[in-house]
Formats: C-alpha cells, structure tokens, sequence
C-alpha cells in the first residue's frame, strides 16, 4: 500500500472546532463540532438503488455522509446521484485518489460505516479480512462501529457459509439490519429483500447519536435465557432442549447498544461485558431473581424457555431401579411472565416468546393477547435451522396494536437486534418510558 503511516489532523474555523480529514489534495473538508462522519458503503446489488434514499436521510439527518461505492456498486447506481446528494464526492479506489492512504483516513473519520447493499461477496471478503478494495480496506481499518445490511436471493442468503460468515461479523461486533421478506430481482418472493430504508437510517442514527453504546443508552433491560431444571431427585431433572443461545444474544446486543443488562440464565455461559448475571436452575429460581428485579428494568426480555411443569415431590436421594417403577406427580410451576406483567410499571416494555411447532402465529397472537405484554416473538422450534440449540433463527415479531415482523433466517444475533429495534421503537414512542433526568432525542 503506497503512503506511510499518516493520520488525518484536527483544524479548527471560525473559532469553532471542526473535524477535518486532510489528505495531500485537502479532501475531506470542515465538519462542524458535534456532526457525525458516516462512510455509506455501496456495493453491487440490484438493491444498491435504495443506498440514494438512505445517503439522502442521512444527510437530511443532519448527518455529514461520505459515499464510498465498489466497482461492481456503478453498474447499477450513478456515481453523480451520490456526489450530489451526499456531503462529499463519491470515493472509488485505492490508486485512483490524490490521497495515498484513503482507507486509512476514511476510517479515522468515520463515525460509523455503513454497507447498503451488503452482497454475499462482500460479506465473505470482509469475514475473511481481505482488503481488496477501497470499501474492504477502510471497515478494516476503521475502529469505528459498522453497520452491514444484506441483500441477497432467498438462496444466497440461506446459504451455510453466507450465516456463516454473518455469524462471524457478528462474533466481532459487527451490526446487521436483517433482510426482510418480499418481491425480489426475477419476480419471485422470499427472504434476502434489503430492509426499507427508513429502518436502516433508524439503526445508523442511534448508532450514532444515542449516547454512550447506542439508542439503549441509561435503560435496563432485564434478560432471561436458558431452560429450566426441575429436580427430580439429587441426579435426575425435568428440562427442555433450550441452549439458551438467543436469550444470551439478546443480552449482549442490548449491552452492545448502551444498556445496564441484568441476565438470569440457567447457562454456564459468560454475560456481555459489565451485566449483573444470575445464575438459576429452576422455575422456582427464577422467578424469585426476576420478581426482585423487574421493578428496576426499563424492558424485560423473557427468552427463557421456562418448564410448564414440575415433579410435586422431589426424591431426597437418587431413585434406583431396585427400588421398582417411580411414580412422578407433576405440578404447574408458576407463570413468571404473567407475574411481571401483574407488577409491571408504567412505561416498562414487556417482551415473550413463544416456542411452537404449529399454527405459530396463530397461537402467538393469542398469548399476546392473553398474557398483556407489549411484543410477542414467535418462532417454529421443529423448522430446519430453527430454535433450540442452533445458532440461527427465524422469528415473526408480534407487537400489541397488530404490527407485525418476520426475520427470516439469520444467526441468532440478527434476530436479537431485530427484536431491539422494536423495543427501542416502543421505548421512544412512549415518553413515559424516558430514563430519568434524560431527554429522548426524536430520530427520523
């Protein structure tokens, strides 16, 4: 790579401090104090006609945009559309600029990065931390947050080292806006359709301007994850095939978007960095470590696959075989999620799963409905790549009112996202809901 180790340096104007990145031809010009740099990144999907509406919110946002767009990127979108309606003029490549080190100062600058569309061969180049070409180079070498959002055909974006791949961004705190399903290039309909717009400019936004980690800055939100255990006898238990997988990923894309995270899991596997986690085995446990703190939680996510029953006596010693055939008297253990819904405050957001294996939205709507919370995930546990003890999902999202969303499947940290930008939607509608001594910043 041409050019030494030279960083961008800070000028100011007018007597107002201004950011400026000044490569050897003064590319890069005053922002002022306060303005968020983002680099959009375009690569070459049929989708990339959308990547003009989201450069043109972003700058309507106030947001000081810098387009970057792949060599594939200028068969389908003019390089003079986003010139013209971004804040600067569109960046190509690494040999074509006055400035020698482009990626390097692009990725100083930059606020955050974001790739719309982001093809499967974009996902797989930078998984595979190859730089070969001015986009590639610059998420590397940004430290930066960066915000990716796939589009693809159903197949593409179904296929193994596609998640794969996600999946490892993911694991190194990449951000993914989950495709949505619809029409897509060819006429045919199904998962991999670029989300609108409008949801990837809410995502970059709170990225960007919702304090300290993002649009969950000063809430708590309260976790569970796992699958309970109900004693049967010193050895034996009464449990579900739950990993604990999503509720934990939930956990950690919530501390990852600036929130206080209380996780109370039946796993042995670590919390996000900074969560008070609980550890718990049965109902009964985890029910008395919810109760006690669901007063302090802004949102309670209850992703705990929680045993609908238990043994009524539990044996004080391991049962044996010579002992004959046990009979086990099974009692209902207690509704954990009714019992916060019974407690629950004004403006705390509610959220449930629910675990099927048939008529999934059906008996999703009606336990919405019956149990009182605000948002209710479904998900079908005997689909392929589905539930339990995988690292992928599929969910629809089921809000009170009648919204309605369906991720298709994605790894586990995408749905969770997917299910936080509900919350956080919910959260900014209801001004009750705003931490206290806080001002919630509207984002459009």
């Amino acid at each position: 790579m041409p050019g030494g180790d030279r960083a961008p340096r800070r000028v100011a104007a007018s007597g107002e401090r201004a950011d400026v990145a000044v490569g050897p031809d003064g590319a890069g010009g005053p922002v002022p104090a306060g303005t968020p740099v983002v680099v959009l990144g375009v690569t070459g999907g049929i989708a990339a006609y959308k990547a003009v509406e989201v450069c043109r919110r972003l700058v309507d946002a106030g947001v000081h945009v810098v387009p970057v767009l792949t060599e594939d990127a200028t068969r389908f979108v003019g390089e003079v559309t986003f010139s013209a309606l971004a804040s600067e003029p569109v960046r190509r490549s690494l040999w074509h600029e006055a400035d020698p080190i482009p990626h390097t100062h692009l990725g100083q600058r930059a606020d955050l990065v974001v790739v719309v569309p982001a093809t499967a061969r974009f996902l797989g180049t930078y998984a595979a931390g190859i730089a070969d070409g001015l986009l590639t180079a610059t998420v590397l070498a940004t430290r930066a947050p960066v915000l990716v959002c796939p589009a693809m055909h159903t197949e593409m974006w179904e296929h193994p080292a596609v998640q794969e791949n996600l999946a490892t961004l993911e694991r190194r705190g990449v951000h993914v806006v989950a495709p949505a399903e619809g029409r897509l290039a060819g006429g045919d309909t199904g998962a991999g359709r670029l989300a609108e717009p409008g949801e990837i400019v809410a995502r970059a936004l709170a990225l960007v301007g919702g304090g300290p980690g993002g649009d969950l800055h000063g809430r708590t939100v309260l976790v569970t994850a796992g699958g309970t255990r109900e004693a049967i006898d010193p050895v034996r238990f009464i449990t579900n095939r739950s990993s604990g997988k999503q509720g934990h990923a939930i956990a950690d894309a919530a501390a990852r978007r600036g929130a206080s995270v209380v996780l109370v899991t039946t796993t042995s596997v670590p919390g996000p960095p900074g969560a008070a986690v609980v550890r718990v085995d049965s109902a009964a446990q985890m029910e008395e470590a919810v109760v006690a703190r669901a007063a302090e939680a802004d949102v309670i996510v209850m992703a705990a696959a929680v045993a609908d029953f238990r043994p009524k006596a539990v044996a004080d010693r391991k049962l044996s075989k010579a002992d004959g055939l046990p009979e086990i008297v099974l009692e209902p253990t207690a509704d954990i999620l009714a019992e916060v819904v019974r407690r629950r405050r004004p403006g705390q957001v509610l959220v449930g799963f629910a675990a099927e294996t048939h008529d999934v939205v059906e008996h999703a709507a009606a336990k919405l409905a019956a149990k009182g919370v605000d948002v209710i995930v479904a998900n079908d546990v005997a689909a392929p790549g589905v539930g339990f003890d995988h690292d992928t999902n599929a969910v629809t999202i089921l809000e009170a009112g009648g919204a309605r969303r369906d991720v298709p499947l994605a790894p586990k940290g995408v749905v969770a996202d997917a299910v936080l930008d509900t919350v956080a939607a919910r959260l900014q509608a209801d001004p009750s809901s705003a931490p206290e001594g806080s001002q919630q910043r509207s984002r459009s």
